[in-house]
C-alpha cells in the first residue's frame, strides 16, 4: 500500500519533541510524552529497567527480527555547585563544548518538582568590567548559571530547592521555516524519534503488517554511550540505529538526503546490512549520501560492544553543527523516513545473496 510521507507533519512533530526536556539521566517526561502516542495509535510498549520505551510489532514472520532504534536523551548538564554569590557552577552530561553554551538559555529542574530559569554565562561577560574576557577559556570554571531569582547568597539559592545534581536543560530555540528548515538544540536525535514515531502511526492507519516481527526502541542513555545495548532479544537478527548523520569538511552528508554511515569511531558497519540499505534506497527513489563519522558513536555500535550477535547498521538525516546549533532540511528528513520504511517492509539482508 502507497504512503504518502508529510513533510510538514513531520516537522510539526520533530518541533514539539524538542521542545521537551530531556538530558541524558531526565527522560521520564518525553518517555511517558511519546508513550501517549503509542497508546493512542493501539499499539502496547513496555519500559526497560533504564528507562527505555520500547514497542514490539509482530510480522509474518516471527522467528527472526529486527530492531530500530531513535535515542530521545539529548546534551545537558548537572548542577555542580552552589557558588557564594548565588550562581550555579555546571557539569556537563554528554559531548557539548562550553564555547557551545555561553548566553544560552536554560532550565533547573529540582527534585521537589520545581523549575527555574537561567542564562549560561562567562563570570567575566561584562565587557564593562572585564577587560579580558574574551580572551579567557570557557570552560568549567568560568561558566555559571545566572538565575532569573532574587538571589544574593548561596543560601538563597537552597531555599528554592535547588541542589547539587539537580538537572539543567539546554533551551532548544526552535524554528520551523518557510524554506522547509527545521534549526534547534536536540536535533540529534529527536528529528530520528520523531520519524520513527510518524512511521509507526503510518503502519497502524494503513493496516500494514511488517515481514519480520520489529522492535521499535525509543533509548535514554545513547548521549552517555549505553543506550541501545540492552532488552535486545536473542531474535534480533538486524539492528538499526537511527540518528543524525553529521555535516562538515571532508564530509558527504548534507541536509537534503538520508545518510547512510560506513564507518564511525567503533569501526566499520555490516557491510551486508550497508549494501542492503542502499539496494533499498536506489530501488525506492531515496536519496542519499555515504558517510564516515570519525567522532561518532551510536546505539547499534553500543549493542555490538555489548556482545549482541546482530547485523548493525545507522542511517539518518543530515545534520549541520552538531551537539550545537543543529540545522537540518524537510527533504533530508522525508529521505530517512522513507528509507527506513522501505526498509522495513524488505528482506532480510542476509537472505539476499551478494
Amino acid at each position: 500500500m502507497s504512503v504518502t510521507f508529510s513533510g510538514k507533519e513531520l516537522l510539526q512533530l520533530i518541533n514539539e519533541l524538542v521542545n521537551i526536556p530531556s538530558p541524558s539521566g531526565f527522560t521520564d517526561r518525553i518517555i511517558h510524552h511519546i508513550e501517549s502516542y503509542i497508546k493512542e495509535f493501539g499499539f502496547s510498549a513496555v519500559k526497560s529497567r533504564k528507562g527505555a520505551l520500547i514497542v514490539t510489532l509482530l510480522g509474518d514472520n516471527g522467528e527472526q527480527h529486527r530492531l530500530v532504534t531513535a535515542h530521545v536523551d539529548t546534551l545537558g548538564a548537572m548542577v555542580k555547585e552552589i557558588k557564594p554569590d548565588g550562581r550555579l557552577r555546571l557539569f556537563r552530561v554528554g559531548g557539548t563544548q562550553w564555547e557551545h553554551l555561553e548566553g544560552e538559555y536554560c532550565q533547573i529542574f529540582t527534585s521537589d518538582g520545581g523549575v527555574y530559569t537561567g542564562t549560561i554565562l562567562m563570570h567575566q561577560t561584562s565587557v564593562h568590567v572585564y577587560k579580558d574576557g574574551a580572551e579567557l577559556e570557557r570552560n568549567k570554571e568560568n561558566m555559571e548559571v545566572r538565575l532569573d531569582e532574587v538571589v544574593k547568597d548561596a543560601t538563597d539559592v537552597e531555599n528554592l530547592g535547588i541542589k547539587v545534581g539537580d538537572f539543567v536543560a539546554f533551551d532548544p530555540r526552535a524554528e520551523v521555516l518557510p524554506s522547509g528548515f527545521i534549526k534547534s538544540r536536540h536535533l540529534d536525535d529527536k528529528a530520528s524519534a520523531g520519524i520513527l514515531i510518524y512511521i509507526l502511526r503510518e503502519l497502524k492507519e494503513n493496516n500494514l503488517t511488517l515481514p519480520y516481527t520489529t522492535h521499535f526502541y525509543f533509548s535514554n542513555n545513547e548521549e552517555i554511550g549505553y543506550g541501545g545495548n540492552s532488552n535486545i532479544s536473542d531474535q534480533v537478527v538486524e539492528y538499526l540505529a537511527v540518528d543524525m548523520g553529521a555535516i562538515g569538511d571532508g564530509q558527504s552528508s548534507d541536509e537534503f538526503s538520508a545518510s547512510i554511515c560506513v564507518m564511525d569511531s567503533s569501526g566499520p558497519y555490516n557491510l551486508r546490512l550497508r549494501e542492503h540499505l542502499v539496494n533499498v534506497a536506489e530501488k525506492n527513489g531515496v536519496e542519499y549520501k555515504l558517510d564516515i563519522y570519525p567522532f561518532y558513536g551510536s546505539d547499534a555500535s553500543a549493542a555490538l560492544r555489548a556482545g549482541h550477535d546482530i547485523y548493525h547498521g545507522l542511517v539518518g538525516p543530515g545534520i549541520d553543527a552538531s551537539h550545537a546549533f543543529e540545522r537540518t532540511h524537510v527533504d533530508s528528513l522525508v529521505n530517512t523516513a522513507k528509507l527506513v520504511y522501505f526498509y522495513l517492509l524488505s528482506d532480510l539482508c542476509c537472505s539476499n545473496p551478494r
